[in-house]
């Protein structure tokens, strides 16, 4: 008989412990569904195909193509549900042997070895197309000189005066069409049709992802706003928005200035009509 635990007694302690560290999937789950967001608000703001998404949150990395694109995805799903995604990509190395080597640059030797070769001047060629310059050259002189002499000539027994140099200042284009075309200004978007609901959002205070709809649900606008850039939108009876960050977000509705108190990293879903601004 022997005192002690037995390697089979300490194997359920183990698999305890195993089972209390959450996959890649679970965490990118649980982080999308804390912050608010479905498989396809996410699908939306990555542009990471909606199968993709639902293959990585059930840790099915085979529809991303590769190692290297499944930790591209899992670096942007990370990002878009507010996560550090370093952690995550180092699970995934660990569990599919490490992180994949970069694929070496060609040899020098192998490009100078497909360059075409180079073929000396056609001097043939050169010169049959400098003596059609020339003929053509003289012929127009000759013509251009017989016209100008018959004007001169013509001026003169009229008792016409030759005109000076009809060389005349170019001119001045105006600039305003060159410019770039601002950015919708306040005044702009107060002088925006009655009839119409026009909100302006700004990324005022850093980087947001955005989706905004007119009323039939057609996207206007998906995308990633930088900090210091902004979008106008209009629409005949309303314009649903969602701000994947909207404490970096100000709002302009019909003119106003939405004054709002949203948190850094808080996700909005807003409605704005033709009537006073109000939150949807």
């Amino acid at each position: 008989m022997s005192i002690g635990n037995s390697p089979e007694d300490e194997r359920p302690f183990e698999d305890d412990r195993e089972e209390a560290r959450l996959s890649i999937g679970r965490v990118l789950q649980q982080a999308r569904i804390a912050a608010g967001l479905t498989v396809d608000d996410v699908s939306s703001a990555t542009r990471v195909r909606l199968p993709i998404v639902h293959a990585i949150e059930a840790d099915d990395f085979g529809p991303c193509g590769g190692d290297v694109y499944a930790r591209g995805h899992i670096r942007t799903l990370a990002k878009a549900v507010q996560l550090d995604p370093g952690p995550l990509l180092a699970q995934f190395d660990a569990d599919h042997g490490g992180r994949p080597a970069p694929t070496p640059a060609a040899p020098l030797f192998e490009a100078e070895r497909i360059r075409p070769e180079r073929r000396g001047p056609n001097w043939t060629a050169a010169m049959v197309a400098a003596i059609v310059v020339v003929v053509a050259f003289v012929g127009f002189t000759a013509v251009k000189g017989g016209g100008d002499d018959d004007g001169a000539n013509t001026q003169v027994a009229e008792g016409v005066k030759p005109s000076a140099s009809k060389k005349s200042s170019p001119t001045p284009k105006s600039d305003k069409h060159e410019g770039a075309k601002p950015e919708s200004s306040d005044s702009a978007i107060a002088a925006a049709p009655q009839d119409k609901v026009t909100v302006q959002v700004s990324a005022s205070d850093g980087k947001s992802w955005i989706s905004a709809k007119d009323h039939n649900g057609r996207l206007l606008f998906d995308g990633l706003l930088k900090q210091g850039e902004s979008k106008t939108f209009q629409d005949s009876d309303k314009v649903n928005l969602v701000l994947g960050d909207a404490g970096a977000i100000q709002l302009y509705v019909n003119g106003k200035k939405i004054e709002n108190d949203f948190q850094p990293g808080a996700v909005e879903r807003l409605t704005y009509t033709k009537g006073d601004p109000q939150v949807g």
